[in-house]
């Protein structure tokens, strides 16, 4: 899941891309386009943040939207979209908080009604992978803007490595802990700087039109080897305790989150790594034409200066 921004795990079926990762490859070949003016929605977000940054940096004039930023911008409140996609070109779609989550269908038909009408040209949309219900809402935003003349791009990625130092698990590795209830799976963990250059690849180079592209980090790591190394990057232990899918809702009841979310979210975590995603893709090299970073970098980058 990448579960967008709360652990995408953005979160993230089979894929219509099949096994190569990515329906085409751009990344040094297509001409590049940069756009006028690009509404990131939850701009303030993992990926979101990355995204402003680059867009910024290649002379986009770039809109953020989020709840308290200049650009109101609220998933749960309809009356912020238009307004905010009124005079844009392009768009980043991140949805809060999983395209696999319920609402995500009408959210994105909605929302690319509304885009269609206010003519935006391109849009990218962040999708978890491995994720079915995910693919519904991709769907669904795909048939709302289906002859507006919008470009729709997907990205899918893999869990982020960034949840272990920004998102809802960073607390517990700070403490030591990493309860998850992952078992013994492996996981292609995406480094999420990664993850925002290829998003911005898709909506500043033409070519993307109905592209998907799956995006996974270099190699398989369980979360024992993660925490492994976490631990070496910082020098301080990090333990992995797996934990069942009803234990885990338990545990995230008991930090706050109402019973439904935590439910959904533990389920949700069990289906992403019961094995299905445990295979890496070539998508991050395929746009960027380079390969993607490996979570040995993303560990040090993280937690080598926290080392005592």
């Amino acid at each position: 899941m990448t579960t967008n921004e709360s652990t995408h795990t953005n979160t993230d079926a089979t894929d219509a891309t099949g096994s190569t990762g990515s329906t085409g490859s751009t990344g040094s070949t297509g001409s590049t386009t940069t756009a006028r003016t690009v509404l990131v929605t939850s701009a303030t977000g993992k990926t979101g943040r990355r995204v402003a940054e680059r867009l910024t940096a290649r002379g986009a004039t770039v809109r953020a939207g989020s709840r308290s930023g200049t650009t109101p911008f609220d998933w749960e409140a309809v009356s912020t979209w238009a307004p905010a996609l009124r005079g844009v070109d392009h768009a980043y779609v991140n949805y809060y908080p999983d395209l696999a989550a319920p609402g995500a269908i009408e959210a994105m038909r909605a929302f690319g009604a509304l885009a269609a009408a206010n003519g935006v040209r391109r849009l990218t949309l962040l999708s978890g992978r491995g994720e079915p219900q995910a693919v519904h809402a991709e769907e669904a935003l795909r048939a709302a803007l289906a002859g507006s003349g919008a470009e729709l791009s997907v990205v899918r990625a893999a869990f982020f490595a960034q949840n272990f130092s920004e998102g809802v698990l960073a607390e517990g590795v700070a403490e030591g802990a990493l309860p998850f209830p992952a078992g013994g799976t492996a996981e292609p963990f995406i480094d999420v700087d990664d993850l925002a250059d290829v998003i911005v690849e898709t909506l500043v180079q033409d070519g993307q039109a109905g592209l998907v592209h799956e995006v996974t980090g270099p190699r398989l790591l369980t979360f024992a080897e993660a925490a492994a190394a976490m631990s070496a990057a910082s020098g301080r232990e990090v333990t992995y305790l797996p934990m069942d899918e009803a234990a885990y809702a338990a545990l995230l009841q008991e930090f706050g989150l109402p019973e439904a979310e935590a439910l959904w979210l533990s389920e949700l975590f069990t289906m992403l790594l019961d094995g299905h995603n445990a295979a890496v893709t070539d998508g991050v090299k395929r746009v960027l034409g380079r390969e993607p970073r490996d979570f040995r970098e993303f560990a040090d980058r993280a937690f080598g200066a926290r080392r005592a």
